[in-house]
This record gives C-alpha cells, structure tokens and sequence, in this order.
C-alpha cells in the first residue's frame, strides 16, 4: 500500500488522512517554497491528482516526494473526465485538482469539474495559496480596493481592441494574464485605446530570482516591451478610469487622431469607451470633423 507520505528538506512527514471529496490545491507558481503544509498533505494523501500536465506536477511532486497517482486534465479532456471523476468521489475517493502553476481555475482548466461536482451535491474543498493574480497586486503600487480580473486577452488584433473597448472606461483597477509573445502587441493596444497616459503595471516572473515588476504609462510600457523578448507569462494591471470627465477639446483631439488611421465607427468606439463618453456625442462629432475635412 502506498504511504501517504511528504518530504521537507529530506525529513519525511505522515500525511493525515483526507476526506472524500475534490481538493482544488494551489501551488507554487515559481518558488516551491511556496508550496502551503495543507497543500503538501493533501496531494500526499489523495488518490490521485488531476494535473494540467502531468510533466510539470512530477518535478514538485518529486521535488517534495510525493508519489500519488497523477492523471492529466486539461482543457482538451476535462469535459470527456468530468463524470469518471464524480463516480471516483461518490465511491469515496479522495481527489485532487492542481495546475501547472497558481490556482486552478484562474484561466487554466477545472471549471466544468468544480460546477458539475458542486451540482452533484459532492463535497468541494480548496487549498488555497499561490496567485499570479493577487501577488502581482499585491506589488504593483495601484488601487487594489476594487478590480477586476480578465484574464488572456484574445489574441487576434481586431478582438482583442473590441475587448478592450469594452472596459476602457471602468474605474477600478483591471487585470490581465499576457502571453510573452504577444506581450508588446497587448500593451500596444492598451496605450491606443486606454490612452498612453494611462498608468499600468507589468509584472514579470512573479517569486522567482529574476522578478520585475515595472510601473509606467502605458505608452512607455508598450515602446519598452514592443520588441523584448520575455520568459514566462506577464501580468499587466491597468489603473481605473480617471472619475473626472475629460474637457471636450481633449477627447476630440483624441477622437480627430483616431479618425486619421482608422475606420469612422472603429474611431467613434475607441473614444467613447476610453473617455467614458456616450457613443452618439462622439459619433456627431466624427461626423461633423468628417464634414470639415
């Protein structure tokens, strides 16, 4: 039978017994010093574990001497899993749900498991611990009072400026994961539509030897990473919306600008959203510039 059974720096640990139900675990998402007690004996303890790949979860798993049961679950296979999963919990099993790194479910897979295991009536634990999410704002130097979490941006140019017309006129602070191959085009964006003024964060290889953390305008942001090459996945945090309305000439400088590369309505939307502007003020005075020109 297979101990349940962890390592800390070459000291075994017993761990105690679970139990059933589905733990979703959070793990380091750099330094595996960040690995929580609660953590270690749960994934000592359970089953198996659900891991995004199982490659990356050996190397903790080995590094702490795990030796549970690991089994991949990502978003290619999590819904063909879901009720082999459920049937392993109502018969008593103790499961536990991990990714690559962090949280699960914060933009990596597990959501179809956990909703249709709450649905099932089956007991859900968490394990809480390492976030990419809120290290970085705990770091970053900007409002943390309210804000908002989006995740990835998509990646194709045109969808990814309707996305973020969308919020260019919130005021709480917003968050997003970034690849770092489309690190520089993100911020790119973020500047012509936020307005390069606007103050944002890039945090990079959060908890690990080489951590940054760089706090600027948009537009000097996208000018310092529009051709750097990064490791590892980027969070950018955007401050909110300023509260005060912007004086006419401003937005219809800006408005005026947009117009000169691209279509009217693009232009019109662009504005509005990110001088917070009811979209029929902006649209007549497109029209209206249109008109001069």
């Amino acid at each position: 039978m297979r101990e349940a059974r962890y390592f800390i720096a070459g000291t075994p640990f017993e761990a105690p017994e679970l139990a059933p139900g589905l733990y979703v675990v959070a793990t380091p998402i750099g330094n595996l010093r960040d690995i929580t007690l609660r953590a270690l004996e749960t994934l000592a303890a359970a089953d198996v574990i659900y891991c995004e790949d199982t490659r990356t979860s050996a190397k903790l798993c080995e590094h702490f001497g795990i030796t549970t049961p690991r089994k991949a679950l990502h978003e290619h296979n999590e819904r063909a899993l879901v009720e082999t999963v459920l049937d392993d919990i109502g018969r008593g099993g103790r499961v536990a749900l991990i990714s690559d790194a962090g949280t699960p479910l914060l933009s990596d897979p597990g959501f179809p498991l956990v909703r249709a295991a709450r649905e099932a009536g089956l007991p859900v634990f968490a394990a809480p611990g390492a976030s990419a999410l809120l290290g970085a704002l705990a770091v970053a130097g900007v409002p943390t009072d309210a804000f908002s979490f989006l995740g990835f941006l998509p990646p194709k140019a045109e969808s990814r400026a309707n996305t973020l017309r969308e919020f260019a006129g919130r005021r709480e602070t917003l968050v997003f994961y970034e690849s770092p191959r489309r690190l520089g085009e993100a911020l790119h964006a973020m500047a012509q539509i936020f307005g390069g003024e606007r103050v944002a964060v890039v945090a990079l290889e959060l908890t690990k030897k080489f951590e940054r953390v760089f706090k600027a305008p948009l537009a000097d942001l996208a000018a310092q990473f529009g051709d750097a090459e990064t490791k590892g996945e980027a969070v950018i945090l955007v401050a909110g919306a300023p509260d005060t309305a912007p004086d006419a000439e401003t937005w219809q400088a800006a408005l005026e600008e947009a117009m000169a590369d691209q279509p009217l309505r693009a232009a019109v939307d662009e504005v509005a959203a990110r001088f917070n502007l009811k979209r029929k003020d902006v649209y007549d005075a497109a029209l209206a510039l249109k008109a001069r020109q």
